[in-house]
């Protein structure tokens, strides 16, 4: 997003991503500076209006093409990941190997947690590996969760498309935290 209200509590505790009051996407959004909508795309854009303390500066030695995951994806996986304090012991499920699952496992394994994909296709399982994953369970077949029961602490939900979660979330322990962040 480009702006916040800036003077909620949300927005005084650094969390404008809850700006009580509204804030600003990229596009689509009501713009408060022309009362249209804005028009942007982000990344995406030649040139862009925004808040500077919406701003981060890329260092001049880091390929932008590869800072670009790490703006979307991997503060969309990162934050929500530290958020509930995944690390070394965390049993963490990943649904999903796209650009968030991507991220989501490559961060989790990172952290030092246990990561398992999640997946319905077969073919995905040596990405899954490559990127972190220590263990890859094939979920299209009849009961394919069911030795998973109350295994993870966390599962990070990244699917896009419409699926059932009435499965994985048997895969929770008590008290277990699922993290949706694929918009499904």
């Amino acid at each position: 997003f480009v702006s916040s209200c800036g003077t909620c509590a949300s927005c005084t505790d650094g969390l404008e991503n809850y700006c009580e009051r509204g804030f600003t996407m990229t596009y689509g959004s009501p713009d408060p500076e022309t009362g249209g909508k804005t028009q942007t795309l982000g990344g995406y854009a030649n040139r862009i209006v925004v808040d500077e303390h919406f701003v981060l500066n890329v260092p001049g030695n880091l390929d932008p093409a590869g800072a670009a995951p790490l703006l979307c994806a991997g503060i969309t996986t990162y934050s929500p990941l530290r958020h509930v304090g995944v690390g070394k012991g965390s049993r963490v499920a990943v649904m999903g190997l796209g650009g968030l699952g991507h991220m989501a496992v490559k961060l989790a394994a990172s952290f030092g947690a246990e990561v398992t994909m999640l997946s319905r296709s077969p073919g995905k399982k040596a990405d899954a590996q490559r990127l972190g994953a220590h263990d890859f369970v094939l979920t299209s077949g009849d009961n394919a969760l069911a030795a998973l029961a109350g295994r993870f602490d966390v599962i990070v939900d990244t699917v896009s498309a419409k699926h059932d979660i009435n499965g994985p979330l048997g895969c929770l322990k008590r008290d277990g935290t699922l993290i949706l962040v694929g918009a499904s």
